[in-house]
């Protein structure tokens, strides 16, 4: 069994679930993508970024082929960061791409217009201009100090974030330092999903941080 009946796949208005679990193997404590994915999954996560800033295409490639499957046999939302085209090679449901990587619209291009592009955007004029793109989603951080990147962006802050959700109608996504103590607080300032890396696949047990997200944001 995928999930447990009492753990409801919270969602934002706008379809995108509230959770969005990003798994990098540099922070998973030498567990596989397949292992931590497996274990998001059974705990109902149904929307799952790979990003593997160390793989090599075909590395990344393999990786992601394995992980979309299991995403997909669960239902899910399977996302690759920064590849349009692996994304595209293992018919991914979209590819999330930053501020130094291919443009929105050259993803779309590669993609098409049924799967998903989200974009990362660190401040209120980047989110502007991410607003008049096809981005589906938009997402902006750090919303709070995060360790999870190297040479992180300033920090964004709630207030931040709650002039972002008045700056553009598209799903906003939260992400830098969301933990279990600040992840509804992120939603109350207007996020729409939370995106959470540490937070979620350096826990000794994947799945029961994840159940404990999902109830904090439900």
């Amino acid at each position: 069994m995928l999930r447990s009946p009492d753990l409801p796949i919270s969602r934002s208005p706008d379809g995108l679930p509230r959770l969005y679990a990003i798994i990098d193997p540099a922070q998973s404590g030498g567990r596989s993508p397949e292992e931590v994915a497996a274990a998001l999954l059974q705990a109902g996560v149904r929307l799952i970024q790979l990003r593997d800033k160390r793989a090599s295409s075909g590395e990344l490639y393999a990786s992601a082929q394995r992980v979309g499957d299991l995403v997909r046999k669960a239902g899910g939302i399977f996302i690759v960061n920064d590849r349009a085209d692996v994304a595209l090679a293992v018919d991914a449901d979209g590819v999330h791409v930053g501020q130094d990587d291919l443009p929105v619209e050259s993803a779309r291009v590669i993609l098409g217009p049924s799967k998903w592009v989200g974009y990362s955007t660190h401040n209120l004029e980047q989110l502007e201009e991410a607003d008049l793109t096809t981005a589906d989603y938009i997402a902006l951080g750090p919303i709070f100090p995060t360790i999870s990147k190297q040479n992180p962006d300033p920090v964004v802050g709630l207030e931040g974030l709650a002039e972002a959700r008045k700056a553009t109608r598209k799903p906003l996504m939260a992400i830098g330092g969301i933990n279990l103590e600040n992840a509804r607080a992120a939603i109350e300032a207007g996020a729409d999903s939370v995106a959470v890396i540490r937070g979620l696949i350096a826990a000794p047990d994947i799945a029961k941080r994840a159940e404990e997200f999902l109830r904090s944001l439900s």
